[in-house]
């Protein structure tokens, strides 16, 4: 790496030679990431930690480890050094490593080194032994804001409604009072039941007859398409009084998910109902359907994308899945967001793949005479904070 392709105070990283002035400072100036999860406070022995570096949900198979992978390279490549470590350190030493620094410190180190000035949390999937929304925010050195999973919400609704009728209401009480104290709502549906839903409002009369269903095992995750449904247009309703942005999780995820229904373009009819009403949406983790993603937000003048933890997976070829979403995603529709879960080096990485992607691309555009210095340099201020700030109101 040469001095001159980092900025004192900055997060490091390389950079092509030859960037010019404006375009490295924007690319290394602090991001906002807008969609991001809490990671661990406690000490990982080895086997929890790799299910946290992989989307998988099982361990690798006998004689072999999650660290054999892109992601799990870059994590000796990039963290390691980070934590006092000589790049390529064997996994056994980065692990034994990060016990001796302990969560507090690695975790510091890693949000830290992220350079993110805001960190905008999905707090859907939470509990003791994840940092709050608030803690993140003090460990990294940014500022921190919650954004509300409503189907977490409706299930603690489910739990309590004496009747259909009640379930409407407290529904719709309590999505408006997280809403408030929110920065954006956010919906798993495409895990429940796909993207491929009707995107008409039910009826009355179906939503009560369906949530008294429901109301027999309310323990159980909500599957029903007509209260998917009506829990989506509910959320609409707060997003729409509060000014937030509704957020949709698209693209591949677990196992449980069946990837042909996570497709974004399925949603079309769904987001042109949305249209005239002037909620904004934003298509999270697109990969692989980023390109239709980039379409819909070039069509639409409510919606925006990010390809997410994607950029992490793949490594040292993020940026040619950066490239893909910007053939056609209009500048200010795209937005920085590591998809960060459960350790802090997906920040880390997250940041680093992301700033290393889009320079590679400018540096391309640059080359070809295609785009302006000021060009290059706007877009990566859009991309990385100026978009989210606008679309959240932050």
């Amino acid at each position: 790496m040469r001095p001159e392709d980092v900025l004192p105070g900055e997060p490091s990283g390389e950079l092509p030679a030859g960037l010019p002035d404006a375009v490295r400072e924007a690319l290394l100036a602090p991001l906002v990431d807008h969609h991001c999860h809490g990671v661990r406070r406690d000490d990982l022995v080895r086997s929890q930690f790799e299910l946290l570096i992989t989307p998988a949900d099982s361990p690798a198979p006998p004689g072999t480890t999650h660290f054999d992978t892109p992601a799990g390279a870059a994590i000796r490549r990039w963290c390691a050094p980070v934590l006092g470590l000589e790049p390529h350190a064997p996994p056994a030493v980065y692990l034994a490593r990060r016990a001796e620094l302990g969560p507090a410190e690695v975790n510091r180190r890693l949000l830290r080194e992220a350079g993110i000035a805001a960190f905008l949390v999905d707090t859907g999937v939470d509990g003791p032994d994840l940092l709050s929304a608030a803690e993140l925010g003090r460990l990294g050195g940014a500022a921190a804001d919650e954004i509300v999973r409503i189907e977490r919400a409706e299930e603690e609704i489910a739990e309590t409604a004496a009747s259909g009728v009640a379930y409407i209401s407290a529904l719709e009480t309590e999505l408006a009072s997280r809403a408030s104290r929110a920065v954006a709502l956010t919906s798993v549906i495409a895990h429940r039941h796909g993207l491929d839903f009707d995107p008409a409002r039910p009826s009355r009369g179906a939503v009560i007859a369906a949530a008294n269903r429901r109301l027999t095992d309310p323990k159980e995750p909500l599957t029903d398409p007509v209260l998917l449904r009506h829990l989506l247009w509910t959320a609409v309703d707060a997003a729409r009084e509060h000014n937030l942005p509704l957020r949709f999780q698209t693209g591949h995820g677990g196992p449980d998910l069946d990837p042909h229904r996570a497709d974004p373009a399925l949603m079309a009819g769904f987001l042109r109902a949305l249209q005239p009403i002037g909620v904004p949406v934003v298509l999270l983790r697109c990969y692989p359907f980023h390109r239709q993603a980039a379409h819909l937000a070039a069509v639409f003048p409510h919606v925006y994308v990010d390809v997410g933890l994607a950029l992490t997976t793949t490594a040292a070829g993020s940026a040619a899945v950066m490239a893909e979403l910007l053939e056609l995603v209009p500048f200010h529709k795209q937005l920085f967001g590591s998809g960060a879960r459960g350790v802090a080096e997906t920040f880390h990485l997250g940041a680093l793949h992301y700033r290393r992607a889009l320079a590679r691309v400018l540096s391309a555009r640059l080359a070809a005479g295609e785009w302006s210095a000021s060009d290059a340099a706007r877009v990566a201020h859009m991309t990385g904070s100026g978009n989210a700030r606008r679309v959240y109101r932050r």
